[in-house]
Order: structure tokens, then C-alpha cells, then sequence
């Protein structure tokens, strides 16, 4: 094997390099430290999804005692913290733990084929030099669950004739001024809520146009109880504690709005009403057709989006686009608004493998004819797993029990002298149900494209920190449904 070659051998290749993807990173350094990787990195920076949005006020809508990494304390005074803070977090990460030389920057990976014979992938990217091919023993995706050539925007009849700018957050223009103008943001979700009361500062009003409610609950941007922690206790001691002490909470309150909908969805629409007053007609434009959790609820931290409301520098209204104007938008009811600039917060094009064409010896793998193995690998699929966060918690808690799990695979295949290990679906075909279940629009589009989950373990996904860790960190690898074949070769001896 030439140099060249070898160089472009890795035992592990991980995909991406942004908040899971260094994470990814810094576990197989401490845990696996004979183990090569590499970071492929379509981007020309660190830091993924934080890197790539810009839209003004772009924040957390997790804690960052969980959204941060269990091996590295977030040190911040705002829980909820602001992305430019969050990538620095995760630059700082890289830096310090040794990671970005490991990194290929500008490398887009398009596909993958693994090959029983030689127990390995051969991983196609392309590079800034062209074509550029790496081979490695496992295949680690860390890409997210998004495409970043861009985002989600009905077809709106009319647009073309609209004399303002019209945007979608994940392109954000550094140009873009809207100081004194007329904003009218489409949408409701995490990303609408959070530009309405940032851009209200400056703009000369903002109005969200919304086709039906969310969940949208205050909660304070700093964490005094965690504050007072740790002050008084050791950085990694007080992190921690606090850590749990989210996690347990979060866990309590979604297995409440699970088993008490109607209590959850009555609590959170009278904190609304109490924040807006008893004027505001929270029942038309905060009260949600589903119950709480379906979809991911939306935070605003200090209560900053219904202040906005409150203030008059932003408005809401539940209606439906009938048609782009030459000076804004008409709706399905008649209203017409006046726009400068309309911001479509109209969601996300998901992608199934991180968009990557991957085959096993041959044949294509299809994702939606797979079955998720505990939520992070896919039935018949050898050597690959996936870097998924919770829907319902913080993204990192999945992701560093992922990682760890990937770590044991490794060392234990190593222990055993086996090169494959392989989720593999025994007995008659399980019913199955889809990988999220939720009934937000951007998962909808696109979820006959992703794998399936079983409704029994190891198949079943359970969106539960407590439940993934007993099956990541502790259970057995050996459980029957993953299997570990193909030996490493004995090497004959010279005559």
C-alpha cells in the first residue's frame, strides 16, 4: 500500500464537524486512543448548524447544562444561551482537545459502499481538489438531520411579484437591513419565535403570521439555582448535579404532558394568557389543535417574544397565505399585510444518512426498509451509526450516549479479533411504527424517507436519557440482535 493510500485509511471516519460531530471526536480520543479517525467536513468551518444560521437572535431552545457536552462543563451565566456563544463553545472544544487537525475541511461526502470482504467502507467526498475517496473500519454520521443546501418554503403564489426581499432563515444575508421596516415572519416554530422579538427592537414593526398555534413557554435565560451551584461547589461537581437536575426534570415534565395532556395543555396556555394579560385573545393565536409534545414546544426566554407582543412592536395573526402582493401579502380571510421584508420560518428539508447514497456489498441500502437499532444504527447495515439527539430533550444527551456506545463496539470488536459487527432483525418481521413521532410539518414532508423503529427493544426508540443509558452505557453488546462476525485474518507465517 503506498503512502498515499495509507493516509487515506482510517479506522473510523466520522461525518461532520459540527456540535456532535466533535463530541464524536473527543470520545474516540479518550476511549479508543489507538483508534485513527478523521473528520470529513463539507463546510469550510467548525461548528455545524451553529455556524451555518445567522438569523438575528439564533439561540438554544435547550438548557445548556445539557445541550453542552457531558465531558466539558458549559461555563456561561445564560442557560439559554445565543448562538455565536454556542459556537465558541464548540470551536473552544475542538481546539482544546486536540481535534481540528483531524479535520478535513471543504470534503462533502456523497457516498458510502462497505465491502464484507475487506470489512470496510470506501467513503467518496468531494474536495477542493476534486473527487477524493477514504477507506476506514466504521462510518460515524454526524451530519445532522437537515439538508444545508437549504431550507423549507411553500410554493406561495405570487412571490414573484412581491417588491420586498423575501428570506429564508438558514440564508441569512449579512446586507440585510431592516431597521424601520415592515417585517411579516411565516411560521410559528423555535426559529420564528425567536426572530420576532430580536428583529422587533429595530424594526418598525413585526408581525408573525402564523396558519395555527404552538406551544410557546417563558422561562428564564439564567438558571439561578445553577448560578448559586456553582459558586459553591467544584466546576465539574456543580455541572454535573445541575445537569441531572434538568435532565430529571424534563423527563418528569414530558412524562406529564404524556399521561395529562389536558393538564399540561392547561397550564402552559394559562401561563400565556398571565404573560400577555386578559385582553389578548390567547385562545385564538396560543391555543394549540394538538396536545403538548407532538411537537417540539418553543421556548422564549425571560418571556422576550410575548414582551414584544405586550410592547406592540410585534403582532400575531392566525390566518393562511392566499397570495404575494406587489406590497405584502393577502390572506385566506381578506386581511391584507403591508411587508418590506417577509421572513419565511417555514421549516427545514430533512435528509435521511446525512444525504449519503450508502450500499452494502453491492446493493443499495433503502433507509426506509431498515429498522433502527437503538435509535443510532439500522438493521443489515454493518459498521455505521448515526449521531441523533432527543426530540424531546436536549440534542447532546443522545449524542454522548451514542458515542459511548460506538467506543464499546470498537474495543470489543478489537478485544474479539472481529472486524463487523451488524443490528440484525431475527424472528418474524416486528410491526413498526415511524422513527419520530411527530406531527410537525417539517418531519411529516419527509419521514417516509428515514428508517422505521420496532415497537420492542432494541428496535424501539424511546426518547428517554434514563431507559438510553441502561441500554447504551450498561446492557450487554452481545443481546442477540447485534451480531459480530468476520475475523480478522491470521497472518501466515513466513517458511
Amino acid at each position: 500500500m503506498s503512502q498515499k493510500q495509507a493516509m487515506s485509511h482510517f479506522d473510523v471516519v466520522i461525518v461532520g464537524a459540527g456540535l456532535s460531530g466533535i463530541g464524536a471526536a473527543r470520545h474516540l480520543k479518550t476511549t479508543c486512543p489507538d483508534r485513527s479517525f478523521v473528520l470529513l467536513e463539507g463546510r469550510e468551518a467548525i461548528g455545524g448548524t451553529w455556524d451555518l444560521f445567522r438569523y438575528p437572535g439564533i439561540r438554544s431552545d435547550s438548557d445548556m447544562y445539557t445541550l453542552g457536552y457531558a465531558f466539558r462543563p458549559w461555563t456561561g451565566d445564560r442557560a439559554i444561551a445565543d448562538g455565536p456563544s454556542i459556537l465558541d463553545y464548540v470551536r473552544d472544544t475542538a481546539r482544546e482537545e486536540g481535534i481540528e487537525p483531524h479535520i478535513r475541511f471543504g470534503h462533502k461526502v456523497s457516498a458510502a459502499a462497505w465491502s464484507t470482504e475487506d470489512a470496510a467502507w470506501t467513503v467518496t467526498a468531494q474536495s477542493p481538489t476534486g473527487p477524493a475517496t477514504f477507506t476506514c473500519n466504521f462510518l460515524f454520521l454526524c451530519g445532522g438531520y437537515y439538508s444545508y443546501a437549504g431550507g423549507y418554503t411553500p410554493d406561495f403564489a405570487g412571490m414573484d411579484q412581491f417588491g420586498g426581499r423575501i428570506i429564508h432563515p438558514q440564508a441569512w444575508p449579512e446586507d440585510l437591513d431592516y431597521a424601520g421596516k415592515r417585517v411579516v415572519v411565516i411560521g410559528s416554530g423555535a426559529t420564528a419565535v425567536t426572530l420576532v422579538p430580536e428583529m422587533a427592537r429595530t424594526a418598525g414593526h413585526v408581525t408573525m403570521l402564523q396558519r395555527s398555534p404552538t406551544y410557546i413557554v417563558g422561562r428564564p435565560g439564567q438558571d439561578a439555582f445553577a448560578l448559586r451551584l456553582r459558586r459553591s461547589l467544584p466546576e465539574h461537581l456543580s455541572y454535573g448535579l445541575i445537569r441531572w437536575r434538568n435532565v430529571l426534570m424534563g423527563m418528569l415534565f414530558y412524562r406529564m404532558a404524556r399521561r395529562r395532556p389536558e393538564q399540561v395543555r392547561k397550564a402552559i396556555i394559562d401561563q400565556t394568557r398571565q404573560s400577555l394579560g386578559p385582553d389578548f385573545d390567547v385562545e385564538t393565536h396560543f391555543s394549540p389543535r394538538y396536545n403538548p409534545w407532538d411537537q417540539r414546544l418553543c421556548l422564549a426566554p425571560d418571556g422576550d417574544f410575548f414582551e414584544s407582543l405586550k410592547s406592540g412592536q410585534a403582532s400575531v395573526i392566525t390566518d393562511e397565505v392566499e397570495t404575494f402582493t406587489g406590497s405584502g401579502l393577502r390572506l385566506k380571510s381578506g386581511a391584507e399585510i403591508e411587508a418590506d421584508i417577509v421572513v419565511t420560518a417555514t421549516g427545514l428539508k430533512l435528509e435521511a444518512m446525512n444525504g449519503i447514497a450508502l450500499s452494502v456489498d453491492g446493493e443499495a441500502v433503502r433507509p426506509s426498509e431498515t429498522l433502527s437499532y437503538k435509535g443510532m444504527m439500522y438493521s443489515g447495515v454493518p459498521n455505521l451509526a448515526s449521531a441523533f439527539g432527543y426530540t424531546n430533550a436536549s440534542w447532546t444527551l443522545k449524542c454522548d450516549l451514542t458515542c459511548e456506545y460506538v467506543c464499546r463496539l470498537l474495543n470489543h470488536m478489537r478485544r474479539k479479533s472481529l472486524r463487523q459487527c451488524t443490528p440484525v432483525l431475527k424472528g418474524p418481521p416486528q410491526e413498526t411504527a415511524p422513527w419520530l413521532d411527530f406531527s410537525s410539518g417539517y418531519v411529516q414532508r419527509s419521514i417516509d424517507l428515514f428508517p422505521r423503529q420496532g415497537t420492542t427493544a432494541p428496535w424501539r426508540l424511546h426518547q428517554n436519557y434514563a431507559l438510553d443509558m441502561a441500554a447504551l452505557r450498561f446492557a450487554r453488546l452481545e443481546d442477540g440482535a447485534m451480531t459480530f462476525t468476520n475475523p480478522v485474518p491470521s497472518v501466515r507465517r513466513a517458511a
